[in-house]
């Protein structure tokens, strides 16, 4: 019965990691996008005020939720599997891995997406800049899945191993 628990709570954890991972990704995508958006209005000469850009980016959060914040999550998860079978042969390099792996998710969304279907779903990656901007996004969401693992393993020891039985009292 302890060891039932034991996973639950390990993957529960786990599972929260991930959704927190995705989500931080997802906004700073979403939010560069809306700012190269505002940024392109002033260059044509359109005032754009603070509070009217804050309401851009809040219109595309909930906007894209329904097509981009899955399509962000899959690939993470697809590059976060990857970096763990990494981390199991490599000793060093984790932080550097999981950066790189949600950089290249993202990356990977849109050059696929363009190269399969000649569509962008996120205008600022047509750009080079725009592209990089991009990856940042799910760099910073690689960063968090590894720093947030990290203290879920410090604060909880006892659910590091999945299956184990820990004598907690």
């Amino acid at each position: 019965m302890n060891e039932r628990f034991s996973a639950f709570k390990f993957l529960a954890l786990r599972l929260g990691v991930f959704v927190a991972a995705v989500l931080i990704a997802y906004l700073f995508a979403s939010a560069t996008a809306s700012l190269a958006v505002a940024d392109s209005l002033r260059g044509m000469g359109v005032d754009i005020p603070p509070a009217r850009a804050a309401a851009m980016i809040l219109h595309d959060l909930t906007g894209m939720a329904s097509m981009f914040l899955p399509m962000v999550a899959f690939a993470l998860l697809v590059a976060f599997m990857v970096a763990a079978l990494l981390c199991r042969w490599l000793s060093r390099g984790r932080v550097i891995l999981y950066v790189l792996a949600g950089g290249t998710a993202l990356v990977s969304i849109h050059l696929t997406l363009h190269l399969a279907f000649a569509i962008t779903p996120v205008a600022i990656a047509r750009t080079g800049w725009g592209l990089l901007a991009q990856g940042a996004a799910g760099g910073l969401g690689g960063a968090t899945y590894l720093y947030l693992t990290r203290r879920m393993k410090a604060s909880y020891p006892t659910v590091s191993q999945p299956g184990t039985v820990s004598s907690g009292r």
